[in-house]
């Protein structure tokens, strides 16, 4: 028969998977009557854990938002995915907290762990390779990622203090739309309240954000993750680049994203396919060119170049130099 503690525990457990849980149901899970359960939730609520009475036809018991985080009851599987979700996090650059904060939430969870399941997990850690190496990535501060969070939830203005990349700093009133993780940087979108223009920023280069009173409207069209990534493709560069290409838009895509050039789709004629290949103009714009040649070619598709004529000439180079090198014996 399982002890009063094992059962409590029991009942943490069942109350953490989350929803209302009746008397009743407690009550054949755990094998005891419903004023043993009742007197077990006194047991929870004295150790701190926040348990809610709900009333009513459907009414029983449930966990509420507490003071202080409960005692945390995982199954073998549960306790594998958060802390391969914390290795891949960091990997990946999501993360809001310095490399420290993970490490330690890593480390309380492996302490805990049963014997035969942290022998699982080193196993799984051993054999298991990545095709990419972690890189630098960026760092927000937990505060500002969490003000921002709010800000779009409730569409409230954010008072920020930004420094670019040269080293301005700079303070705005932005209208939030969304944060977005690509590529192990944190950015958010919004509206710059002063100048009326869409801008993205970089969240580990905001200082301090600070929710200010009033609302605005929802925008209409793009989401924030095409809006960051279109922002990408029309910074300020030097070259601008602007060529069609016979294929399809996936074809394109697959070797020009949306980070790093717009495509524009027109509306086939009647009767066609949209995945069908046609030209399709593409824009894009660059600090260099060099890297353009090989792309192109790996593309393996028609192409006219429509500007700048410096492309034209890197690419006839590039092709003079695989003709010389496949004639080499």
């Amino acid at each position: 028969m399982a002890r009063p503690t094992g059962r409590v525990l029991t009942l943490l457990e069942l109350l953490q998977s989350g929803g209302t849980r009746t008397v009743a149901e407690l009550s054949d899970r755990l094998g005891v009557e419903g004023r043993t359960v009742r007197r077990y939730v006194g047991h929870l609520t004295d150790l701190g854990v926040p348990v809610e009475s709900v009333r009513g036809r459907y009414g029983g018991y449930r966990l509420a938002p507490g003071y202080r985080l409960p005692p945390l009851m995982l199954t073998d599987d549960e306790a594998l995915a958060v802390l391969l979700g914390l290795v891949a996090g960091r990997r990946a650059g999501l993360t809001s907290t310095e490399h420290t904060a993970n490490e330690t939430a890593s480390a309380k969870i492996r302490r805990v762990l049963p014997k035969h399941i942290a022998r699982r997990l080193d196993t799984l850690l051993e054999a298991l390779a990545f095709t990419d190496e972690p890189g630098e990535f960026d760092t927000p501060d937990t505060g500002v990622l969490l003000t921002f969070a709010d800000a779009v939830r409730h569409r409230r203005p954010v008072s920020i203090r930004y420094t670019d990349r040269h080293g301005r700093r700079t303070e705005r009133t932005l209208h939030a739309y969304g944060i977005v993780a690509h590529s192990g940087r944190w950015y958010v979108t919004g509206k710059d309240a002063q100048t009326g223009e869409d801008r993205t920023f970089r969240l580990h280069r905001i200082a301090d954000a600070r929710t200010l009173p009033g609302a605005f409207e929802a925008p209409v069209g793009p989401g924030p993750a095409e809006r960051v990534l279109s922002g990408f493709a029309t910074a300020e560069y030097q070259h601008e680049v602007t060529l069609r290409i016979y294929g399809t838009a996936q074809q394109i895509r697959a070797h020009l994203p949306a980070s790093v050039a717009n495509l524009e789709e027109h509306e086939p004629p009647s009767g066609q396919d949209r995945a069908d290949e046609r030209w399709l103009r593409v824009e894009l714009r660059a600090e260099r060119l060099d890297w353009l040649p090989p792309v192109l070619a790996a593309l393996d598709r028609p192409f006219v170049i429509e500007r700048p004529d410096e492309l034209r000439d890197l690419i006839e180079a590039f092709a003079d130099r695989l003709a010389s090198y496949a004639r080499q014996a």
